[in-house]
Formats: C-alpha cells, structure tokens, sequence
C-alpha cells in the first residue's frame, strides 16, 4: 500500500514555508562542514530555500583549507584566544585558501544537472567587498598581524542583491580603507552580518546535533539571557562557545532567534525552518522570551488590554477580582514594560483537556506575530502537564485558530465542567488542536 507520509509532512510545513518567504536568513558553513561529504545535500537544501522565497546569506569558514594551505608551504600557525595569527608572510596563503574555497562553493551552487534537486534551479551566487575590518592588533603581547575583526557591514549593497533574488555569499575576509585585508572568523561574520540586516534567523553548523549538555543531551532552547550565563559560566567552550557566542550577540542585536545544527545529519537544516520541534538548538531573543507567566502586578495591564475587546463582545467580562484569582492561569506578551498580549489556560485534567481563553492582542502588535507566540506558550504548558487537546470558544476569531491547526467541534465535546457553565447566549464555537 502506497504511504501518505510526504503527504502529511508536506502539508503541516506549508505555514512554516509561507512565514519564511521573503525573509533574510544567514548561514554560516565552516570548513569542516565543506570538507564533509554531507556538504552536497545541504548545497540542495540551500537551492530549495532560496526557490521558495527565502533572502539567503552564507558565510563560510575555511580553518582546516587554510591550515593545509600553510602545511602544504611548510608555515608554522599559531592560534590565541581562538583565534589564528596571521603575520604579513602567511597572508597570500590565506587568501589563496579562501580563493579557492569560494570558486567551489560557487561551482556547487551553480549545479544543474538534470539528475540533480537543482536541475533548472538558475542560482544566482554574489560575492564581494561588503564587510570592512580593522585589525585584532596586539594582545597578551602577541600580534595579530591581518587577523581581523568585523568594523562594518555593507547593508545597502547586500539588500540590493538579495532583492534580485541572489544568494550572497561571503568569505571570512574583511577589507580596510587603507586597502588591506584581514582573516577573520567566519562566525563573526554569521553573527555580524545578521544583526546589521536584521535578519529573521542566524543558523550555524556544527559537528553536533545542536548544543549538547553536560549529559550529552541536545538543548533544543535557551534565551540569549540564559546563553550568555552559560558562557559566563564556562559551560560552553571550544567552537561551541564561539558559535553560542555568535548567536547571542545576534540576538541581543536585533535578530530574533539563532539555530545551531548539525552538518552532519541529512536534512538538518529543512528539519530546523519546517517542522514544529526543529532538529538543533534554537537560541531566542529576549524580546521573543518575553512571552511569560503573568504575575499580580500585570493585572493593570492585562485590564487596559482586554477592556475594549470587553466592550465589543469579543471576550467575556472579567472583574479585577476575577483576574487576582485566576492570574497564576495566564500568560503575557510584554515588550518594554507593556502587556501587549495576553491568555489564560484552565485545565481540566481527569479529560486530558485545557481551554484557552481570554486571549488578546494589542491591534498594534497583532501582525508581528506575538500572538503566535503566546499560543506557542500556551501548548508548551499544555503539553507539560500532559494535555492531549485544547479547545477554545471564539464568536469572532474562527479563522485565526484554524489557520493554526484547531478543529471545528461540538458543545457536546467540551469537558463536563466547562460544558455545564457554556453561555448558550453567546453561542461561541468551538474549536479542538490536538496535541501532539
């Protein structure tokens, strides 16, 4: 019998498909992960996103190409602070690396073969001059020589590619006013450039599945808070900390959230963007983190934000009182000390069941996806406490919860509790998302 899986896997990675169309995303590749012979399929991966819409930067790396260049011409290397010096001597070697490392790249994008993912893919790849560096300098009494830093990002020459639809592609090279040219890390880059476009995501390979615990176990998330505690900590090290580094201070500077993934594991990357779990770890801005627990002191904020939708019949009344005892069941979005969206969850446990109610958006935030986030929230403790399905009852919202996977129901379906309190008057729908 024919399987229908693809079938089902496709259609629930249609909405992660449609949020990421016409978004900037940047990846970083390091040299490892060129050297790897999974690099081909993540080469295609790379061609279906850019068809699908995606606004696509690469970075690479070029470590090891680079050590076997200066093998190769009997030059000794020498690293501090993770770094390699790069004296004067050595840098025709480095760029002869990167050279070479970027003709390939370009060549692998360029594929089209008819028995290839990226037959009549038409990638247009572009390279250039977009990030000026100054030097590292002297440090602990070492020179650096042209190792470098990234001092600036050509934001308006990058947009321009990416609005043709090109993938920009960029070497761990920066430039100089004077006209000198620097080595640098290819995860400052990643993380530089992300945070000067704004960019949606920041995703970086990595040996690993993602960031592993101190058990060996996959963390699947950590605020940028969080991360830089751990770095603070010296819980991270090596390249893991150089790539939880990146992805904290993108962040911190604007972009929303980082992946860390493996290069090693087919698919990885389409895994990451497309599916509800991901496949790596997901460092979050604190923005993002701001969907929380409500606390007493939200209540003021809580009332200003559901009041008028009060007034216009969308939700039901709720008094102060109702809300100081209940408010250990919601949950807020707040950006700059605002509450700018809420919702609460009752549960009803003996029927594997909870409700969400009383959810409300700010009108000037509904488009920026914050109540996205706060229904993300909302599962996330649903499922923590072993819920198997949410309802929710809706007069005027029916086509938000089923564009996010909620059901049409029944008022026979609802929790005998709930079903014994429903306001006929109201006549509200009922909508079910099972949880997986």
């Amino acid at each position: 019998m024919k399987s229908n899986e693809w079938l089902h896997g496709f259609r629930h990675s249609s909405p992660y498909i449609n949020a990421h169309r016409g978004r900037t995303v940047v990846l970083t590749i390091g040299g490892d992960a060129i050297a790897h012979g999974n690099l081909i399929n993540i080469i295609h991966d790379i061609a279906l996103l850019s068809s699908l819409g995606i606004r696509l930067v690469v970075a690479f790396g070029a470590r090891p190409q680079i050590q076997t260049r200066l093998d190769s011409a009997q030059e000794e290397s020498s690293f501090h602070r993770g770094l390699r010096v790069t004296p004067e001597q050595q840098l025709p070697l480095v760029l002869e690396a990167i050279g070479g490392l970027r003709a390939f790249l370009e060549s692998q994008l360029s594929m089209g073969l008819v028995n290839s993912p990226m037959h009549n893919a038409r990638i247009r790849v572009s390279s250039g001059n977009y990030v000026t560096a100054r030097p590292v300098g002297v440090l602990d009494g070492i020179d650096f020589g042209h190792t470098g830093r990234v001092r600036r990002v050509d934001v308006a020459g990058i947009e321009k590619l990416l609005e043709l639809g090109h993938i920009v592609l960029l070497p761990p090279l920066g430039y100089s006013p004077t006209g000198d040219a620097f080595n640098l890390s290819y995860e400052d880059v990643g993380g530089q450039v992300a945070a000067a476009l704004q960019a949606e995501k920041l995703i970086m390979y990595t040996e690993n599945q993602g960031l592993l615990d101190d058990d060996g176990q996959l963390m699947r998330e950590l605020s940028a808070r969080q991360a830089s505690d751990r770095l603070a900590a010296g819980m991270v090290q090596g390249h893991d900390g150089d790539l939880l580094r990146a992805a904290c201070d993108a962040c911190v500077r604007g972009v929303r959230r980082a992946h860390i993934i493996s290069y090693v594991d087919d698919g990885a990357l389409l895994e990451e963007l497309f599916t509800r779990d991901g496949s790596g770890t997901l460092v979050s801005s604190d923005n993002y983190e701001q969907v929380r627990q409500a606390r007493v002191e939200d209540i003021g904020g809580i009332l200003g934000l559901i009041q008028p939708l009060e007034e216009q019949g969308v939700l039901v009344r709720r008094s102060r009182e109702m809300l100081e005892t209940d408010i250990g069941s919601f949950v807020v979005a707040e950006r700059d000390g605002t509450i700018v969206g809420c919702a609460a969850i009752y549960h009803y446990p003996d029927e594997s069941a909870a409700e969400l109610s009383c959810f409300a958006v700010d009108q000037a935030y509904r488009r920026a996806g914050r109540g996205d986030e706060i229904l993300a929230m909302i599962e996330k403790l649903a499922k923590g406490q072993g819920i198997q399905r949410l309802f929710a009852l809706t007069t005027q919202t029916e086509h938000w919860f089923r564009e996010r996977g909620f059901q049409p129901s029944t008022v026979r379906e609802l929790p005998g509790l709930k079903l014994a309190s429903y306001n006929t008057q109201r006549n509200s729908k009922v909508f079910v998302k099972a949880l997986a």
